[in-house]
């Protein structure tokens, strides 16, 4: 499963990390930082019953698909990207950290979070209590827990840490069963997302935030994720209950970033 090559990797790769003086650094780091922005307060006054909010995704490659766009191979702009993002609506931004398997780094979050300033989430796989700091030194407002990839001890103690430093979270679901444990668990999770995307397969189907979605209180903000590339995939989504999409692959690929944003969403923004 490709969720399982990434952890291995992942925990490999913060291995050669593990010392005192990097974690003393990030701390440092984040005494300079402005506070983090509120990013799920963002997504809720965003969202209208046309359309979910949306946090448009930052990213230059995926393992299923390669480098997104032929010119991303010479120059990869992650803040022209998000900046076209933000003047189409997006309420929010995801920006993919991983390097390995997406081609992304840290230095693509600060630069996006610094110069285009929407509230931003740090797409990165999390597995160890140094991350969180790496993402709230980078100017990280939220981070993403996937459920797949821990255990209840750490799903606990993760979404703690997360908002002892001050940042939201996105706890993201496949399964009835994941669904369950986040709200056993993190009962005061506001952001919980459902990825369309089968771990397995990598293949994707909206069908799953209609399943699920019927599990979740409606306090809950639902996060529909992957999979969604036309209007009738945001109805879809919106009438099963999600007020937020999260969205890369169409909008990275599109011949029109700004066009597609606003087909999605069912608007047309006026000229000036």
């Amino acid at each position: 499963m490709i969720l399982d090559r990434i952890l291995e990797h992942k925990k490999a790769e913060l291995r050669r990390k593990a010392n005192r003086g990097y974690l003393a650094s990030l701390k440092a780091k984040i005494a300079d930082r402005p506070d983090p922005l509120n990013f799920c307060l963002a997504l809720e006054q965003a969202c209208t019953p046309d359309s979910p909010a949306l946090i448009a995704e930052v990213k230059k490659a995926s393992p299923s698909q390669g480098v997104m766009r032929p010119e991303f191979h010479d120059r990869f702009d992650p803040v022209k990207v998000a900046d076209t993002y933000k003047k189409h609506g997006a309420a929010a931004l995801s920006v993919l950290t991983d390097h390995a398997f997406f081609q992304g780094k840290l230095d693509d979050l600060v630069h996006v979070k610094d110069n285009v300033g929407l509230p931003t989430l740090n797409k990165e796989f999390m597995i160890e209590d140094v991350q969180f700091y790496e993402a709230r030194a980078h100017g990280a407002d939220a981070v993403l827990l996937i459920v797949a990839a821990l255990d209840r001890i750490q799903l606990e103690n993760f979404y703690a840490m997360a908002k002892g430093l001050h940042v939201d979270v996105l706890v993201e679901t496949h399964h009835e069963r994941e669904i369950d444990l986040v709200l056993e668990r993190v009962p005061e999770a506001k952001l919980i997302g459902i990825n369309n995307r089968d771990l397995h397969t990598f293949s994707t189907d909206l069908a799953l935030t209609t399943r699920l979605a019927q599990r979740i209180p409606p306090d809950k903000l639902i996060v529909s994720e992957s999979g969604i590339h036309k209007r009738d995939d945001v109805l879809q989504i919106l009438k099963a209950g999600a007020k937020v999409m999260l969205v890369g692959e169409s909008l990275i690929r599109a011949d029109d970033i700004g066009k597609k944003i606003q087909d999605l969403r069912g608007v047309t923004l006026k000229e000036g």
